[in-house]
């Protein structure tokens, strides 16, 4: 895939980096007390290759932010019943009321991405599939649903480095199966698959939008301005806080009882 006029060599630096994202956390705050207010409905999809960055990003979106208004959905592999039901039946349920906006972390785009390149489903499958979706999507956006789309794209050499380092880092272990490692060595059927999605599926109303992740600081920044820019919202109104008088002790004495008190080794 061309890479976008806008590029930079340089890796951003962890201050500057962190300086950002708090400013951006806040402005994530107010569009989401914009979105309580209004009684808007965001669903936002995130996809990509294995090691492109997606966890990272939506952890990046949600970590200051309440997970009763920002949910996040990453389902497993279908079950023997699931398999039987129309393909796209399990995720209509969890698309979100107002108030909401629901992540998906992979999507129902799996038809199109992992499933077709692993053999999963049929090409007739992935075929009536890609004709499909794109009605479907029109009919959620037309129900009021804002509907943004990511493919966060990696190079083959970013996403040999980072697979590599999963090997041995006992704190990324869980992030690797043997379908990553099969799926690694599909590279251009991946590639062809995703060029056909995005034939398909970018629409004017639910178009694709694609983040070159090898920086995944840079990455997750682009995203989430972009995200507040995708999103008009304004400062909800908030009644002033202040922190109640807290009740006198009135002959409360704290009991002697054995309380088992954590270790503390740090």
């Amino acid at each position: 895939m061309a890479k976008a006029e806008a590029d930079s060599n340089k890796k951003l630096k962890g201050q500057e980096y962190e300086r950002e994202l708090e400013r951006l956390h806040v402005e994530l705050v107010k569009l989401q007390e914009w979105i309580k207010y209004k009684g808007l409905k965001v669903c936002i999809v995130f996809e990509g290759r294995d090691g492109a960055g997606k966890g990272g990003t939506i952890k990046a979106i949600t970590e200051r932010v309440s997970p009763r208004v920002f949910r996040v959905i990453a389902l497993p592999a279908p079950t023997e019943r699931e398999k039987t039901q129309m393909y796209l039946q399990r995720y209509v349920p969890l698309l979100p009321a107002a108030g909401e906006v629901v992540i998906f972390d992979r999507s129902w785009y799996n038809r199109a991405g992992v499933e077709r390149v692993m053999g999963f489903c049929s090409e007739e499958e992935v075929e009536k599939f890609l004709e499909a979706v794109p009605q479907v999507e029109k009919a959620i956006v037309e129900s009021g649903v804002t509907l943004i789309k990511y493919w966060l794209e990696v190079s083959p050499e970013e996403q040999t480095r980072r697979l590599e380092s999963r090997i041995e880092d006992g704190r990324k272990i869980w992030k690797l199966s043997p379908m990553d490692l099969e799926s690694y060595s599909r590279w251009y059927d991946y590639s062809r698959a995703r060029d056909e999605m995005f034939k398909a599926s970018d629409t004017p109303y639910a178009p694709w939008y694609v983040a070159r992740s090898d920086d995944k600081r840079r990455a997750r920044l682009n995203i989430i301005a972009h995200l507040l820019d995708a999103i008009p919202y304004k400062k909800a109104p908030r009644a002033k806080v202040k922190l109640p008088n807290r009740q006198k002790a009135r002959g409360y004495r704290e009991p002697d009882y054995p309380y088992k008190y954590v270790k503390e080794r740090y």
